[in-house]
């Protein structure tokens, strides 16, 4: 059995007690270490790597700064965990691998990370991943599986975090860090931030500089945060963005077009889930937005188009070498998902490539002309049994495809898109996808604090 912490308040209210002197940074970044620490939590499996005396001085530092009339943004002074995909300074970026435990420390922070730490964030530690990104659900063979929050007291019923940023939102989720960068290329923020009752945002992939860590897609991935609201997303979000850091206000639902999706993203739903999301479409529709059920047949063709899919491609070719050196230190699950794209050829890839184009334009067509954003059920499905998946590998592969299949669908349309909780207090979580056509990210915010507002009775 394993402990409970609370989360951390959101950080507009760790921001004003900051300013209101009710607390310092170093007493959140204490709080943090203690709960990572504590041997009844899950700290030693949430975090890869803790730099607990960097983590104090960084603390200190912002203290007198902040005593002397500074504060770099509303993040200044407050703990945020880092997935191992990024680089940070000094440290063995290993992607949640034992493959890269040998590679020689970073020289320099990913531009994401380097934008935290010029709005102050005092980073807390690198958390634990599926590894190199390449799974939904999050189980670890080397460094083992974060828990969801959910029925985690109950004996021999653990669920999975989702992946591939589990550490993220497990570091979340139990109070160890007040906000948590992740990345998302076939929905590694969103599933998380569902299995967690956490919020989850992921941009338009160019929004955010990739450089600076192990890529899965470089044509998919995006970097974002997982947080306690949309606020707290929203600030991040502007913040990896090198935009001011200020919080998109909510944009009132009156009025606001809302697709619907129908089929495909709805196969396979479990009664919790499409309970959940029908009570949420009430909440919204009575709050004024313009409901419309939508059905986008491209998505399913998606399965035919993604025979080969721009992870495996743009995967094997990072990691050929690599495969050649370390086959045997990867996960089986996730080196027979890289190998996939070693048969591919040229044409293939550049087929693919024209494939997607067509699809981009249905999707101007279909959606974003029509709606100013589409809602789905994050993933069909409430949070997995770890036990049953660790055991049996054609049990995980078809849960993975699963819960990868809603999020992972809009990465292709290069969707930007919340996942927000939209289940009752105290049954299973359940995630509310909320996407935008790409490049109408504040929109996207601004629409998503909205819904979050209308949805908090529930929650």
């Amino acid at each position: 059995m394993t402990t409970d912490f609370a989360p951390f308040p959101p950080l507009a209210q760790l921001a004003a007690d900051l300013a209101a002197g009710r607390t310092t940074s170093r007493a959140l970044v204490e709080t943090a270490l203690e709960r990572i620490a504590d041997p009844s939590g899950q700290g030693s499996t949430v975090f890869m790597h803790v730099d607990a005396a960097r983590a104090r001085a960084a603390a200190d530092a912002h203290d007198r700064l902040r005593a002397s009339g500074t504060v770099l943004s509303p993040l200044a002074g407050i703990p945020v965990s880092v997935k191992d995909l990024f680089d940070v300074e000094g440290e063995v970026t290993r992607a949640g691998s034992t493959a890269l435990a040998d590679a020689p420390p970073a020289a320099a922070d990913a531009p994401t990370v380097a934008r935290l730490r010029r709005a102050g964030a005092v980073l807390i530690g690198r958390t634990n991943m599926s590894e190199f990104a390449f799974s939904g659900l999050g189980l670890n063979p080397h460094y083992g599986t974060p828990l969801s929050p959910w029925r985690r007291g109950v004996d021999g019923d653990a669920r999975v975090t989702g992946g591939s940023s589990s550490g993220a939102a497990a570091s979340v989720a139990d109070g160890m860090a007040a906000i948590a960068l992740g990345t998302d290329t076939g929905g590694s923020i969103r599933i998380p931030a569902a299995f967690c009752g956490l919020t989850g945002f992921k941009p338009t992939a160019s929004r955010i500089p990739k450089a600076g860590g192990v890529p899965l897609s470089p044509t998919l991935d995006s970097f974002g945060p997982i947080g306690n609201s949309a606020a707290c997303c929203a600030l991040v979000d502007r913040i990896l963005a090198g935009l001011d850091p200020h919080i998109p206000a909510a944009r009132p639902l009156e009025g606001v077009r809302i697709g619907v999706l129908t089929h495909y993203v709805t196969d396979d739903v479990e009664p919790a889930v499409a309970n959940a999301l029908d009570t949420a479409l009430k909440h919204l529709d009575a709050a004024g937005a313009i409901l419309g059920d939508v059905r986008f047949a491209a998505f399913e063709r998606l399965h035919e188009i993604n025979r080969y899919g721009f992870s495996p491609i743009e995967a094997y070719a990072w990691h050929r070498d690599l495969i050649a050196q370390h086959r045997d230190a990867y996960d089986p699950r996730v080196l027979a998902r890289i190998l996939k794209g070693e048969p591919a050829r040229a044409s293939d890839y550049l087929d693919l490539i024209a494939a997607r184009a067509a699809v981009l334009e249905q999707a101007q067509a279909t959606l974003w002309s029509r709606f100013d954003a589409v809602i789905a059920p994050t993933t069909p499905i409430v949070p997995p049994r770890v036990a049953p998946l660790a055991a049996d590998d054609a049990l995980f592969a078809q849960t993975n495809a699963l819960v990868l299949r809603n999020p992972a669908a809009f990465n292709f349309l290069d969707a930007c898109a919340w996942s927000l909780p939209c289940h009752r207090h105290g049954e299973a979580p359940v995630g509310l996808m909320l996407a935008g056509a790409p490049h109408s990210d504040d929109m996207l915010l601004a629409i998503g604090r909205a819904v979050e507002a209308v949805l908090a009775p529930l929650r």
